[in-house]
């Protein structure tokens, strides 16, 4: 019952790995899934936010306003920190009871978390491989301008608050070069799937 961490920087293609990992019959599970279910309408994250940063970050349907949140928190290490604190145990908790729920339904279940932000909040944990999603700073930040339709300056901003390439990679048990070709990307995919089990060994 493998339990593997999948991470990466934004635009990294980390969303193209986990994909094809499920279609290889992997249970994925998305921390920035949980992020958003554990601070839905009425749950105690959202109260605790809204104490915390003003309950102007609650939108007028009792939902969370991300940008009025964002706005408060970018750049502000501090904030980010108060914000972790009340964020980050909600998702661990329910990371874990996800984690057991697929294990329960199939005990030899290949269990992938898509994560982001690994290396700030989740690198001691127990995994068996731990998978990095890789493509240099200039093609992330192309891809952020080109896809998501950002300006060359938020994608600049965007890239410098997230944690270093080098520290992402130095936690790497395997490297996916996602610079490549779609066809590159998925391919070194296939063969990680092909060779989970002495990956895992060799670990």
């Amino acid at each position: 019952m493998p339990l593997i961490a999948l991470t990466g920087g934004i635009a990294s293609g980390k969303s193209t790995i986990a994909r094809r990992l499920a279609e290889h019959g992997a249970v994925v599970v998305d921390a920035d899934r949980i992020v958003r279910d554990v601070q839905q309408p009425g749950s105690p994250v959202l109260s605790a936010i809204a104490d915390e940063f003003g309950s102007d970050v609650v939108a007028a349907d009792g939902s969370l306003d991300r940008a009025a949140l964002g706005s408060r928190v970018f750049g502000d290490p501090d904030a980010v920190a108060r914000l972790n604190a009340i964020v980050h145990p909600a998702v661990r908790t329910e990371s874990a009871r996800r984690f057991a729920q697929a294990f329960s339904a199939d005990p030899d279940a290949v269990v992938v978390y898509d994560v982001p932000l690994l290396v700030e909040a989740r690198a001691s944990d127990p995994w068996e491989l731990i998978v990095v999603a890789h493509a240099p700073a200039d093609v992330r930040a192309r891809r952020m301008v080109e896809l998501r339709g950002m300006t060359e300056q938020d994608a600049a901003a965007r890239l410098a608050s997230q944690v270093s390439d080098d520290a992402r990679l130095a936690f790497a048990d395997v490297v996916i070069d996602t610079a490549g070709s779609m066809e590159g990307t998925l391919a070194q995919v296939d063969e990680l799937w092909a060779t989970l089990p002495e990956r895992i060994a060799a670990r």
